[in-house]
């Protein structure tokens, strides 16, 4: 249905460009037309047009000083309704080439992370705290988070998943309105605005220190229960 009301929307906008803004119809077909209208702000309210309308609203961001030093807004992809959300600090530099988060060799690693849940890179939702790249891939300044944390939040909001996972220090500190080190975080659930919230280092950190893969794999495992005993619900109640 989704996909036939996109092809009706860009085909009313063809009419409307070629100078066609009404024609005769019947009684049946204006009532069907109405229906359908309804059906077209309906489907313009779920997650994917949603995440849209936030993207636009950021538009060429110069809202703090990262703007300046930046080649490319990253905004974040993956799936609109994903049950699992990964948030990061901010575009490194092949992000920032790319446009997309995490597609250097932290990117390598956290696609090696999902898959070890089970699921696709396509199949969940990859964002961060600041859109832009910080000069040098430093950590984000308070005042950059503060500018830029607010599109995140309502990133996570409409996606609404089941489990947030925030790699390394800069996220969890950001969801979690605090200081604590990523070591005190890490290796239980929490929560952000009742979504449950799972801290982990950041895999540039584990590039730096292997040594904490198991710690890791261990914040993975406490995910792929969560979102297994949902799986589990949802088949019984189907």
């Amino acid at each position: 249905m989704a996909a036939v009301l996109k092809t009706l929307r860009w085909s009313l906008t063809s009419l409307q460009l070629a100078g066609i803004s009404d024609w005769p119809v019947t009684q049946e077909q204006e009532a069907a037309t109405t229906t359908t209208e309804t059906e077209v702000r309906s489907d313009r309210g779920d997650a994917s047009w949603r995440l849209l309308e936030i993207r636009q609203e950021l538009g060429d961001c110069r809202r703090c000083g990262l703007h300046r030093g930046r080649s490319s807004l990253v905004f974040g992809e993956g799936a609109a309704q994903a049950r699992l959300v990964f948030v990061g600090e901010g575009p490194g530099l092949d992000e920032d080439r790319q446009g997309r988060p995490f597609v250097g060799r932290a990117g390598k690693l956290l696609d090696n992370m999902i898959r070890a849940l089970g699921l696709q890179r396509e199949e969940v939702y990859i964002c961060n705290v600041v859109k832009c790249r910080p000069p040098g891939n430093r950590t984000p300044e308070p005042g950059e988070i503060q500018t830029c944390s607010p599109f995140l939040f309502r990133q996570l909001e409409t996606i609404a998943p089941r489990v947030i996972c925030a790699l390394g220090a800069c996220a969890a500190q950001t969801l979690l309105a605090t200081t604590k080190a990523i070591s005190s975080l890490r290796g239980r659930p929490l929560s952000w605005h009742g979504t449950t919230l799972v801290c982990t280092f950041h895999p540039a950190y584990l590039l730096r220190n292997p040594a904490q893969k198991a710690s890791s794999w261990q914040d993975l495992l406490v995910i792929q229960r969560i979102l297994h005993a949902e799986k589990e619900v949802y088949d019984h109640e189907s």
